[in-house]
């Protein structure tokens, strides 16, 4: 059992830091990528409130829907398409201050009006998936977000490579639901 408490600070870098020592605490030893990837999203949704808080895996050349908060949600999403498949593409996080600006959007929620995606890379430096991130509001995100869930990214490799590696989480994830 993990108990979990919502960062209150109204200063977003102290918020950030309180987060990720809980994150690290809660991810520790637990080995199964699918309940490591829902408890991050659950705590980022829990502590920010945004829109939409999810994860794409990289499955078959295609952004695949992972575990998530929010909306209803794309369910597969190609290389070089809108944000996630942009940040999946040019290997870099994508700081999107009005979604209804950016080339090729893919809108998923009409609700979504700014986004942040962050790419997430195995131990061969290939990428896995992407964090993405939504807000109902225009210019929600910051390089200070940036900063910070890129650290999550980096934080949450590190645990869990000294576990399994990345690369075969992908091969794993498909052949669990393909015993469904």
């Amino acid at each position: 059992m993990h108990d979990f408490n919502t960062p209150l600070e109204n200063d977003i870098e102290k918020k950030y830091i309180n987060l990720e020592k809980q994150l690290k605490s809660l991810i520790e030893g637990e080995q199964n990528v699918t309940a490591i990837l829902s408890n991050v999203t659950a705590a980022l949704s829990q502590t920010f409130k945004w829109l939409w808080v999810g994860f794409y895996v990289v499955e078959d050349n295609e952004l695949v829907l992972g575990p998530f908060q929010g909306p209803v949600a794309c369910f597969r999403i190609k290389k070089g398409e809108g944000v996630c498949g942009a940040a999946w593409k040019d290997k870099k996080t994508l700081l999107v201050p009005d979604v209804e600006k950016f080339p090729g959007h893919i809108a998923c929620s009409s609700l979504s009006k700014s986004e942040i995606v962050v790419p997430v890379f195995n131990n061969k430096n290939k990428i896995f998936g992407v964090l993405d991130v939504d807000s109902d509001e225009l210019n929600t995100f910051s390089e200070t977000d940036k900063k910070h869930l890129e650290r999550i990214r980096k934080n949450g490799k590190t645990l869990i490579k000294k576990k399994f590696s990345w690369d075969v989480v992908g091969r794993l994830t498909k052949q669990a639901y393909q015993t469904l």
